[in-house]
């Protein structure tokens, strides 16, 4: 089998014996059938890679319709509890 071979089906047999040159050929882009007792049973093609989906800015936008905005700034805290925080010293060694 030379590597310009015009042949794009294989006996099995065959293609065992030069599945890696095959290999390369179907990645290349070739078609390349197996064939079992002259019957073509399979087709070697290339995996294509699976890229990133592209980024389609606000495409999430609809998961925030049923959400109250009110909650991404209600205050978690009292304003004692802040003032608190505030008077402590960052520095634990401190304490």
């Amino acid at each position: 089998m030379a590597e310009a071979d015009p042949q794009t089906t294989f006996n099995v047999h065959e293609a065992k014996t030069h599945l890696s040159r095959l290999i390369d050929r179907a990645s290349a882009g070739e078609d390349i059938v197996l064939a079992k007792a002259g019957e073509p049973k399979v087709r070697l093609v290339p995996i294509m890679p699976a890229g990133k989906p592209k980024r389609q800015p606000g495409r999430f936008k609809h998961l925030l319709k049923d959400v109250p905005s009110d909650i991404w700034f209600e205050p978690t805290f009292s304003d004692e509890e802040l003032d608190a925080f505030e008077r402590q010293d960052i520095d634990p060694s401190r304490r």
